[in-house]
């Protein structure tokens, strides 16, 4: 943002008197002796020397209305550095009352900043005097609430004087500026257009956007060098001074977009707590070398934790951020951040690099007791690499990347505090191009071809446990519809897999394509949509991959001993190394809706019921000769009812004669259209075996699956409770139950509560809650414990207390460290000056990844993963698989 005003603009405008008011009008005009309260009929404008008297509408040189913003830049710059990035209810708590209250004479905003350059300028006052020339060197006052406006730009004050002939003016009393973005008022004001140099007395402003306001003892400014003199800057309200910076002087280059502070003092309440001698710092949207907040926390296994951002701007398109990280139990540690973007590119490199880790050296002979495999133990020196990026190749295609690097399996663990990085065993590195397009004649589709790396977070576990690298993978999409009745479309994928223990798994390669049609007829109260596909999946397998198969089946199928081996004739009668399927899949998906007006509890209500039955029939093939090599089964669910296939991945196609039975019912609110009642129920009959399964899997047998439910219930606009129940027939057992309950307090509390149990698998319980004690204070927790393992998997403690524009957060952790069960303690301490910036750990992120609702709006959005660190912690772990 360039400070300095334009040379020129448009001219005065005839204005007419405003309805019920005062009828001062400023015209140009003949008459320069028309003068009279009320009315003025002439004044010159207010421009550099040598303009003349213009006539009516022709173009004129104009800076009076220019002059505060100009200096302005000087009174903002202590709020350069203020953190744009609102939180929600960031202001929740101040009162409505502003440093500088609105002018009640100022008029609401016309137009935008960017309009004031085509904008006239309207000039309003009780009478005029002094007058002097004719066709230019005019000299005048203009005295008695005195206006001038343009656009959304407004100016106030007593008494105006100046000068045409040298550019000169001075504004006495009640200086008042107004715009979009600020409102000014000073004691006195003065400048000169022609040298560009102003002088404002006794300043203070309120920025309107983001609660900033301070002032200023003097103000001067000379072309696009100025100086504060005694300026102070807060977001609190005047009346209630939390924390307010203050400098003895500031000078600003506006040219440079720089600023330089001297003798700056940062208060907390009366006590002033960081005094610096001497910093710059930016005054526009360009950035500035310097030092960042620092993050400071406390943890069993880090000790005293303290990071010192360094930021560097090195090139308007590309800068990195040093981090120097001092860490009691553990050393010092140098991390570092580059970021770049052109036109086309964007990415970003984050690395860590830590020497001689005391943790490793503390903890070597236990570790070498529990970590039998030496390859997974700490290495002395330590650290990790990420690289994210893309690359625009044209509107169609673009390139991405995202590549990891750690020096060991147990970085992550030591690194992270994330709860669920303790449990992830792979780190996947990516890279590849992906496109996507629409045509009318072709459709539409959406390709890739990618390559895919994992790399070993979990100490515990070998290599060979690890999932297969994709090196490359490829895969194309297509669907055209054809009139409204008919669509067709194919799904297919390339993929060569490796793994890092080629011995115990060697790879090979597999091709999958799927080609369907469907015929989508439907209605406003019903569908049907009959679908008929033909998956072909074909195999080039290593020869040691082709022997482990062979030698499995001939096992399997003659009874030949685990621990015996498979003589090499039988071994070479079972022996194929290009083996495929090919396997119809048809089905038929159909519902109803049924819907009615009712009344209940006074209130009306939409009632649904929704019928749906889905028919899927696949024949038997015999895929004991393909090898797995990214196939699972799909945990059973609702969605599972209407899927084509049980497994994930290509390598299985489940035989099939199946029939959905399923029903679901919504009660509508019809005054908002809110859901108050939702429940669905449904099964599966199986009309024959399904005989593919996985190694070590079993036959899915004739009968009927589980029964499936899912409910949500709002038994009032702050309570809801919700629930889903799986019940096996067969067995009469039950194979999960799950509770959810959610309960909002006020405008920002919130309690949650779930329950999870899967037969054999998991039983778990989640408590989490935010509870304001006080507009001022709140408490914070969750409690998170597995029965299964009889393990804490994460407890949080800590209290908050918030204010108008200062907050502080004490947050108290004790959390699942690793897979064998270690936890690990850490005490985070966060002081937050609103608008300006904070100190410690972003306690905020992990409380929002722990408790759903921290910040309201996260309960209509998507929630946060927990497996994206945070920003405090020092490695990035993309792509964990589990």
């Amino acid at each position: 943002m360039q400070c300095r005003p334009p040379a020129r603009a448009v001219g005065l405008r005839r204005i007419g008197a405003p309805t019920g008011g005062r009828s001062t009008v400023i015209r140009p005009a003949n008459n320069v002796n028309e003068l009279s309260r009320g009315r003025i009929a002439a004044v010159p404008v207010i421009g550099h020397a040598g303009a003349r008297f213009p006539l009516l509408n022709e173009p004129t040189v104009r800076t009076a209305l220019r002059l505060l913003p100009l200096p302005f830049c000087i009174a903002v710059s202590l709020s350069a550095q203020a953190d744009d990035a609102l939180r929600p209810n960031y202001w929740a708590l101040c009162p409505i009352e502003d440093a500088v209250p609105a002018f009640a004479d100022a008029q609401a905003p016309v137009g935008t900043v960017e309009d004031r350059e085509r904008q006239p300028t309207d000039i309003d006052g009780d009478a005029l005097d002094g007058l002097s020339g004719m066709d230019s060197d005019f000299t005048g006052n203009v005295s008695g609430n005195v206006t001038l406006r343009r656009g959304d730009q407004f100016l106030g004050t007593d008494d105006l004087q100046f000068s045409q002939e040298d550019g000169t003016f001075v504004a006495n009393g009640n200086v008042r500026y107004q715009d979009r973005g600020m409102r000014v008022v000073a004691d006195r004001v003065e400048g000169d257009t022609i040298s560009e140099s102003y002088r404002m007395d006794a300043v203070r402003y309120q920025l309107t956007e983001r609660r900033g306001n301070g002032g200023a003892d003097h103000i001067r400014m000379d072309g696009a060098v100025g100086a504060l003199l005694g300026s102070t800057y807060s977001t609190c309200t005047p009346s209630d001074r939390w924390w307010e910076l203050r400098a003895g002087q500031i000078d600003i280059d506006t040219d440079m977009g720089m600023g330089t502070a001297r003798n700056a003092t940062l208060r907390v309440g009366k006590v002033p707590v960081l005094y610096v001698p001497w910093f710059r710092f930016p005054i526009d949207e360009r950035r500035l070398s310097g030092l960042l907040f620092p993050r400071i926390s406390q943890s069993s296994r880090n000790g005293f934790d303290y990071t010192q951002p360094i930021y560097l701007n090195l090139a308007p398109n590309y800068d990195m951020t040093l981090e120097p990280r001092f860490m009691s139990r553990r050393g010092v540690q140098l991390g570092t951040e580059f970021r770049f973007q052109t036109s086309r590119a964007r990415g970003e490199l984050d690395a860590a690099y830590l020497p001689s880790d005391k943790l490793a050296e503390r903890e070597r002979e236990r570790e070498a007791e529990e970590v039998p495999i030496v390859e997974n133990r700490r290495k002395d020196d330590r650290g990790f690499l990420n690289f994210g990026g893309s690359l625009d190749i044209n509107p169609t295609w673009q390139g991405r990347t995202n590549l990891t690097w750690m020096s060991d399996p147990r970085y992550l663990e030591d690194a992270s505090n994330n709860v669920d990085a303790g449990s992830a065993i792979s780190a996947q590195s990516q890279i590849g191009v992906f496109g996507q397009g629409t045509s009318g004649d072709l459709g539409y589709w959406n390709a890739s071809v990618l390559a895919d790396y994992q790399l070993l977070t979990d100490y515990t576990l070998p290599e060979w446990i690890l999932p297969y690298n994709r090196l490359p993978h490829a895969s194309f999409t297509w669907q055209r519809p054809y009139g409204r009745w008919i669509t067709t479309g194919v799904d297919s994928t390339a993929t060569r897999f490796s793994h890092l223990d080629p011995v115990v798994r060697p790879g090979g390669s597999r091709v999958d394509i799927k080609p369907y049609v469907s015929l989508p007829f439907e209605g406003a109260a019903w569908f049907v949509r009959p679908t008929l596909a033909w998956r072909h999946t074909a195999y080039s397998l290593d020869r040691e991959l082709t022997d482990q198969i062979a030698a499995q089946r001939a096992r399997a199928e003659l009874g030949i001993p685990g621990d015996q081996a498979v003589p090499a004739d039988t071994l070479a009668l079972y022996r194929n190394s290009s083996p495929s399927r090919s396997q119809p899949i048809s089905s038929i998906d159909a519902g109803l809706f049924f819907d009615r007006n009712t009344r209940w509890r006074g209130e009306d209500y939409l009632h649904t019921i929704e019928p749906r039955v889905f028919y899927l029939h696949s024949p038997y093939r015999d895929q004991s000769a393909l090898p797995v090599f990214d196939t699972v089964p799909l945990t059973f669910g609702w969605g599972q009812l209407f899927r084509d296939n049980r497994y994930s991945g290509a390598d299985r196609q489940a035989d099939a004669n199946q029939i959905t039975m399923a029903m679901s019912t919504r009660l509508i609110r019809e005054s908002d259209g809110r859901e108050k009642l939702s429940a669905s129920l449904g099964q599966i009959v199986y009309l024959s075996d399904s005989r593919v399964t996985l190694p070590g899997e079993a036959e899915v047998e004739k009968g009927r699956s589980a029964w499936v439910t899912d409910a949500t219930y709002a038994i009032n606009d702050r309570w809801t409770v919700s629930g889903a129940y799986q019940w096996d027939p067969k067995f009469r057992r039950e194979d999960l139950m799950s509770l959810r309950t959610r309960y909002l307090i006020g405008e920002e509390g919130i309690v949650n509560f779930a329950y999870r149990r899967r037969a054999e698998l998991i039983e778990q319980v989640d408590l989490s809650f935010l509870y304001p004690v006080s507009p001022a204070w709140s408490v914070v927790g969750r409690y998170y414990y597995s029965f299964t393992d009889d393990r804490l998997l994460e407890a949080i403690a800590g209290v908050q207390w918030d204010s108008c524009c200062l907050a502080a957060r004490v947050v108290a952790r004790r959390y699942l460290r690793n897979r064998q069960g270690e936890l690990n303690n850490a005490i985070m301490f966060e002081l937050e000056l609103k608008g300006l910036g904070s100190a410690g750990p972003n306690t905020e992120d992990r409380l929002r990844r722990a408790i759903l609702g921290y910040y309201r709006d996260d309960l209509y959005l998507v929630p946060p993963s927990e497996l994206r660190n945070s920003d405090d912690d020092e490695t990035l772990t993309p792509g964990l698989s589990q």
